[in-house]
This record gives C-alpha cells, structure tokens and sequence, in this order.
C-alpha cells in the first residue's frame, strides 16, 4: 500500500470511529487498529488524533456545500429552494457518517469553525434567493441573511430528526420543507410584530405593584 492509500485508509477508517464515537471517545490507538497499522502511522500522516480529525471534517464541508452550490442551478425562487433543500437531504442520506460528525462536534480541531458556521456557509449560499425576491416584493432585504439562516436551520434540524426514522421517504420530507418554507415566506409582513408582547406587559407590572404593595393579585375566597 502507498502512502497515499494508506492515507485514504486511515481518513475512512477515522471517519467511521468519529461518527460513531464522537471524538473524544476515540482514540489514536483505536484508529490504528482498525487500519491493522501501528501508532506511529497515524501520527507520521496526521501528527495526531486532532490533525485526522481536522481532515475527516474539512472534507466533509467540501462536499457538503459544493453539493449545495452544485445544486443551484437555475428554476423559480421556489425550484431553488427545492433543489438546495434536496441537496442538504442527499448529503444527510448518502453521507451518513459525515452528517453525524458535522452535527456533533465539528469544531474539534477543524478550520472550518463549529456546526452553526458551516450551517451559516450554506445559507450564504442560498441568501441570494430571498434577496431578491424580497425587493421585488417591497420586503427590507436587509433581513434576508436571517431567514436564510432560518431556512437552513429548519431543514438541517429535520434531516437530524430523519435521520433516525427514515420515514417518510426523503422526497416527501423535502415536500414537506418547501411547503413550509414556500408558503410561509409568501405571506411575510413588511413588519412583523409579536402580538402577545403588548398584552402581557400590563400584568407584569400590575404583579410587581402588587408585590411591592404585599397584596396578593388574587385574593382567596376567605379574604374577599
């Protein structure tokens, strides 16, 4: 075996034991076991747990968003949020082990930065989309980097989720996603407001008053 096949053995090898261990609970030594190699291998290729752990990760990014850049070809606002949403699921489903690595503790180790930032890469990615659409709908595009990253988080915590159940099957969970998404951004207010915000301030401060007062708000049946 060369050394770059020895390399690409222990990269697959690692990537296994991370996904199913996490990386604190594997080690150097296991690692060279299961590539029936010694200790001094892995460090003479990688200087450590942390620098094959760094690999495994940043390759797993790679494919990840270029899939996801791959996919955003050309279609209608919602055709591109159908393909970026089915380009995450096909990395979730056809990249299993990574998913699992990214998802858990990516950050060890990795120049790419924790789970969340790779999440913001991809919604980077798809930021465009909601751009434009927002200005040609009288929208304040200036909030279209947070609903992305809204999107994105919203399909990433469902591909978690499905990942464990499988069903349904991956087409109609990304039907699903799109419908959400879709008809959600298309009855977005120019100036959203929560309406339970007023109407519990009152109560707060009639409490407090109260309190300070020592009266109780509601007073038992003896006292009335």
């Amino acid at each position: 075996m060369t050394g770059a096949e020895r390399r690409e053995q222990l990269i697959a090898v690692a990537r296994g034991l991370f996904a199913e261990r996490g990386f604190e609970g594997t080690s150097v030594e296991e690692i060279a076991a299961s590539a029936s190699v010694s200790k001094p291998v892995v460090y003479e290729h990688f200087g450590g747990k942390e620098g094959l752990y760094a690999v495994v990760v940043d390759r797993e990014v790679r494919t990840l968003l270029d899939g996801i850049g791959g996919s955003l070809t050309s279609g209608t606002e919602r055709e591109l949020i159908e393909q970026a949403t089915m380009a995450l699921l096909d990395y979730i489903e056809s990249h299993t082990d990574g998913f699992r690595i990214l998802a858990r503790d990516s950050s060890v180790g990795s120049t790419v930065g924790s789970f969340a930032t790779i999440l913001g890469d991809i919604a980077s990615q798809v930021e465009h989309i909601l751009v434009g659409a927002f200005k040609r709908r009288g929208l304040d595009a200036r909030t279209a980097p947070m609903y992305a990253q809204m999107l994105v988080g919203m399909v990433a915590a469902t591909g978690q989720w499905w990942l464990g159940t499988r069903r349904p099957k991956k087409s109609e969970v990304a039907a699903h996603l799109v419908n959400l998404a879709w008809n959600g951004l298309r009855g977005l207010e120019a100036k959203p407001r929560l309406v339970t915000a007023g109407a519990s301030r009152p109560r707060r401060r009639a409490d407090q008053r109260d309190r300070s007062s020592g009266r109780r708000s509601d007073p038992s049946p003896s006292e009335s």
